[in-house]
C-alpha cells in the first residue's frame, strides 16, 4: 500500500521509517522546542506540526535527519514564541516557564542538559529576543554549527555568530548558579522545608532560605497568588508559613515531592485535584528561588513524565 506526500506516492515502508526516525528523535526534538518556548503544551504542538511537516519532505532534500528535523521544529518554535509573545501583553502578573515532571533518567552526567531545562535557566531564556533564545539553544545546549543555526533560522552564519555571542553575553551576565541536586537529595531538601513549613515557626523556614530569596507566582490572574515577587527570607518564610497554615484547614490538602525541571519540587493538590507546583532552586544548601506554578493551564499536563534529550 502507498500513502501520499505532496501528490507523490511514498510507500508504507518509507512512511514507518520516517515515524520511527521521529520517535527515535522525540526527546531531543521536544527539548529544543520546550526550550525554546517554555511550555510543555506549546512544544508538544511545534512537534505535532513538525511532524506533519516532516512527513511531507522529499528524501533528495536530507542529509543529515537530526539537522533537518532541528530546522522544522525550531522554526515552529519560533513561530509559537513569537505568537505568545504578542498573548503576553494580555498576562496578569508574572509569567513562568511549565513545570515538567522528568523521567526516571538521572542527569546527574549531564550538567549542561539538567541545567537547561532548571525554572531558573528557563526564566533567563525569558529575557532574550526569540532568535536570541533560539541560537543559544541550538548553540550552547545542542552544539549545533553557525551554518546549521542560520540554516535553522533563515539567518547567514555571521549574523547566527553575532547572535549567539549577543545572547551568551546576556545569559551569563544574568545566569544564576546551578547546583546538581541528585534525586535522594532533592527528597531531603523538600521533606525538610515541608517540615519546618508546618512547624508554623518562620525561624526553621528562614535557616533553609538565602537572606536573598525570592518568591515568584504565577497564575495569570486565574488563580489566589501573590501578583508581585516577594523578596527576602523573613517575609517569603512569613508566607510560607502562612500557606501551610491555610493547608491545615483543608481537610483532603496533601503535597507531594517531586522532581520538577531537574530541581526540587512539590505537587500541591486539594479540592480533588493538582492545585500548585513548587521548584525550588538550591544554591550552597539554601533555596534561593521559589517558582509557585497556580496557572490551571500550566497544571494540566504536569501528571505526564517528560523524556529530554542532546
Amino acid at each position: 500500500m502507498t500513502t501520499t506526500r505532496n501528490g507523490v506516492s511514498m510507500a508504507d515502508g518509507e512512511s514507518d521509517r520516517r515515524a520511527a526516525r521521529f520517535a527515535e528523535l522525540r526527546p531531543l526534538l521536544f527539548t529544543v522546542a520546550y526550550e525554546i518556548v517554555g511550555s510543555a503544551a506549546d512544544a508538544d504542538d511545534v512537534l505535532q506540526e513538525s511532524y506533519l511537516r516532516w512527513a511531507a519532505v522529499d528524501d533528495a532534500d536530507v542529509t543529515d535527519p537530526k539537522a533537518y528535523l532541528a530546522k522544522i521544529v525550531t522554526r515552529q518554535a519560533l513561530n509559537a514564541l513569537r505568537s505568545r509573545s504578542r498573548r503576553r501583553e494580555e498576562y496578569v502578573g508574572p509569567w513562568l516557564p511549565e513545570p515538567i515532571l522528568l523521567d526516571e533518567r538521572d542527569l546527574a552526567d549531564d550538567v549542561v542538559l539538567a541545567e537547561s531545562v532548571s525554572t531558573a535557566m528557563l526564566v533567563v531564556l525569558e529575557s532574550l529576543s526569540p532568535d536570541e533564545r533560539a541560537v543559544f539553544v541550538l548553540r550552547e545546549v545542542f552544539g549545533f554549527s553557525f551554518t546549521e543555526i542560520g540554516s535553522m533560522v533563515a539567518k547567514s552564519p555571521a549574523a547566527v555568530r553575532q547572535i549567539g555571542h549577543r545572547a551568551r553575553s546576556h545569559v551569563e551576565s544574568r545566569r544564576p548558579r546551578f547546583d546538581p541536586v541528585d534525586a535522594r537529595r532533592a527528597a531531603a531538601v523538600v521533606e525538610e522545608f515541608l517540615v519546618a513549613a508546618q512547624s508554623g515557626d518562620v525561624e526553621p523556614l528562614m535557616a533553609l532560605l538565602s537572606p536573598d530569596v525570592v518568591f515568584t507566582a504565577d497564575s495569570d490572574g486565574k488563580a489566589t497568588a501573590v501578583k508581585r515577587p516577594i523578596h527576602g527570607s523573613l517575609p517569603v518564610a512569613r508566607l510560607l508559613a502562612g500557606f501551610a497554615r491555610l493547608g491545615t484547614t483543608i481537610d483532603d490538602y496533601r503535597a507531594e515531592v517531586a522532581v520538577l525541571n531537574h530541581e526540587p519540587g512539590m505537587l500541591v493538590y486539594f479540592d480533588g485535584q493538582l492545585q500548585g507546583v513548587f521548584t525550588f532552586h538550591i544554591v550552597d544548601g539554601v533555596i534561593e528561588q521559589i517558582y509557585a506554578m497556580r496557572n490551571p493551564d500550566k497544571l494540566a499536563g504536569v501528571a505526564e513524565p517528560r523524556t529530554i534529550a542532546r
